[in-house]
Parts: structure tokens; C-alpha cells; sequence
């Protein structure tokens, strides 16, 4: 088999909370606990959950925004986690991000050809100013804009063609790797059907791999290879995208599931309501975090913690439960 292009090993990310007047803390926000996955070359895998869970957090430790509290991250075998800042530079252009307000995102007093431009340059991808022209038009072309918009700036342009703007300047790296930071959900329904279109096209165009984050499960299911579920820092299911939403093994993944709303009037869903809120990341749950609101939860579930075990070809899941009953009341 072919090596990933990225590996996450048991990556955490965990916070001080800011104490006293003299700084003084021993409070942590465990965001990311203990989180393990790959990604292939051209593949998709869709990082999903509720807010909170730590999806985004992920993510931008990938990208080096922050440093990690322990872990590894590696892109192509070579570490970066504990790159410096000058070596870390030199593998930046290869992970590149879309996030999720394009007008934040973008320099409201630069034109789109200088937005653009600029990844180019620093990343010494242009020999000539001729070629810098041609590479920026080029770009208007791959994400559908008009090349005569390039000397506008950004608030003269709908919600989704600055999403367009944005995935330009990202493939203007020439990356390996996007990470999709809810890269779709401030946009209307057509506009995401677009957007979601577009990436699937330059997917396929540049053999792209894509950590797509999301909230949006019917978005997911259209789009991704595989779907990783996160709860309370860590991840609760992995699978296929076909085994993910025709058997999920986790209770949690099955509850997410049935709140998904279908389309077609004839096929009723009856949502499984969760019981309580999600726990506090500050001081969460022994054994598994998810059992505060399981409706299957049993004595084991309250004081050891899951292994994310295989339970299926390709289906991994932190449940101590085999196979999930038909109903709570069957759980023992």
C-alpha cells in the first residue's frame, strides 16, 4: 500500500485557562485528547461533530497555527509538528486552508489579483512578472471568475465567489493537502452545492486530499470517502462513508444520524433525542465521555474508557458495545 500523505498520531491540544492575578492556573481545556487518522493522497475525509467537539482545533494544529501539547503530525514522513519556523516555512506551501468566512478571510484593501499573487510570490512560484499574470488568470479559470474581476476587491462579490477567491488562493500554493474549515456553512444551499461541486472537480484535477470539517452530515455524505466522528475531543467512529451512514457502530454516530433530514416525504426518521449537555471539555467524564447522555450506557461505560476498536472492514469505533441493539431498553 501506498504511505498516507498525512498521519495524525495521538494528537492532543489542551489549553490553560488563565488563573489568578498572578497567572497562576491548573485548570486545562482538553480539546483534542487523543486523536489518530490518515489521509491519502486524493482522498477526502470529512472530520465531523458537534460544535465543541474539537474538529477545528484539529485542524489547525495540522496547519501549525498553534503548537501541540503532545502527538505527532506528519506530512509525507517528515514531521512537522516540532518543525522551527524557517524549515516549517519550506513545507507551509504543500497544507493549505479555506475557511469559513470568506470575507474575513480576505484583505479587504487588496485587489484579487494582488490576494492571489501573493502566495505565488512567496513561494518563489513565478519566475517572471509575465508568469505571475498568467498564473493568476489561470486561477479566475480553475475556480469559474471572470478574469476581468481581478482588479476588484473583496466586498464587491457575493458570499460564494469570495469562497471562490479563497480556494484560488489556496491552490495558488500549489498544495498537496486543503484543510476545510466549515468552508461551506456560511454560504445558501445552491452556493454550497457549488462550492461542494467546485472542490470535487479540483480534486480530481490536481489529485488533491481534502480534511474537510463539518457539521453538515447531508453535505458530508455527498462529498467525502471516509467520515471521522468526534465527541468531547476525541474520535468516536471512523468508517467509510458508505458504512458510516448505512451501519454506524456508535451510539453517538447513530443519534447524529437520525437527525439528518431526508428529502423524500415518504421515509420517516424518528430523531434520537439526546438526554442532557455535552460535558464540560474542562473536566470531562471518566470512562467513556459520550456515556453521560448514551441511552445504551451501562456499568462498564462509567468507568473504562473504549478503545477505538475495528468492528467492521474499514469501521472502527469506541463502543463497548459490539453490535448497537434495536432498542435502549435491550442494552445490558
Amino acid at each position: 500500500m501506498n504511505a498516507p500523505l498525512l498521519q495524525v498520531n495521538d494528537l492532543k491540544k489542551h489549553f490553560p485557562i488563565r488563573g489568578n492575578f498572578f497567572g497562576r492556573s491548573t485548570s486545562r481545556v482538553y480539546a483534542v485528547d487523543g486523536v489518530s487518522f490518515e489521509i491519502a493522497r486524493s482522498e477526502t475525509l470529512s472530520l465531523v461533530g458537534e460544535s465543541g467537539c474539537g474538529k477545528s482545533t484539529v485542524g489547525r494544529a495540522i496547519l501549525r497555527l498553534f503548537d501541540i501539547t503532545a502527538g505527532q503530525v506528519v506530512l509525507d514522513g517528515q514531521r512537522i509538528d516540532d518543525l522551527s519556523p524557517d524549515r516549517l516555512r519550506r513545507i507551509r506551501r504543500r497544507v493549505q486552508v479555506v475557511f469559513q468566512d470568506p470575507f474575513s478571510s480576505l484583505n479587504p484593501r487588496l485587489r484579487v489579483r494582488d490576494i492571489l499573487a501573493e502566495p505565488i510570490r512567496n513561494f518563489g512560484l513565478a519566475k517572471s512578472a509575465t508568469e505571475l499574470e498568467s498564473k493568476v488568470a489561470n486561477l479566475m479559470d480553475t475556480v469559474r471568475l471572470p478574469r476581468d474581476a481581478l482588479g476588484r476587491r473583496p466586498h464587491e462579490f457575493s458570499g460564494g465567489q469570495r469562497q471562490r477567491i479563497c480556494i484560488a488562493r489556496a491552490l495558488a500554493a500549489e498544495p498537496d493537502l486543503i484543510v476545510c474549515d466549515e468552508a461551506v456553512s456560511a454560504l445558501d444551499v445552491s452556493v454550497k452545492a457549488q462550492i461542494i461541486n467546485l472542490l470535487q472537480d479540483l480534486q480530481r484535477e490536481f489529485g488533491l486530499a481534502l480534511l474537510f470539517i463539518s457539521h453538515d452530515l447531508a453535505i458530508v455524505e455527498h462529498m467525502t470517502h471516509r467520515v471521522a466522528v468526534m465527541y468531547l475531543g476525541k474520535i468516536v467512529e471512523m468508517a467509510p462513508r458508505y458504512q458510516i451512514f448505512a451501519s454506524p457502530r456508535h451510539p453517538y454516530t447513530k443519534a447524529l444520524l437520525s437527525a439528518v433530514p431526508v428529502p423524500d416525504p415518504t421515509v420517516r426518521r424518528t430523531p434520537i433525542i439526546l438526554k442532557g449537555d455535552v460535558p464540560s471539555p474542562i473536566n470531562p467524564p471518566s470512562g467513556c465521555r459520550f456515556h453521560t447522555r448514551c441511552p445504551y450506557v451501562f456499568d462498564r461505560c462509567r468507568t473504562e474508557e473504549p478503545e477505538l476498536r475495528q468492528s467492521a472492514e474499514g469501521q472502527w469505533a469506541a463502543c463497548h458495545l459490539d453490535v448497537l441493539p434495536d432498542t435502549p431498553a435491550s442494552a445490558t
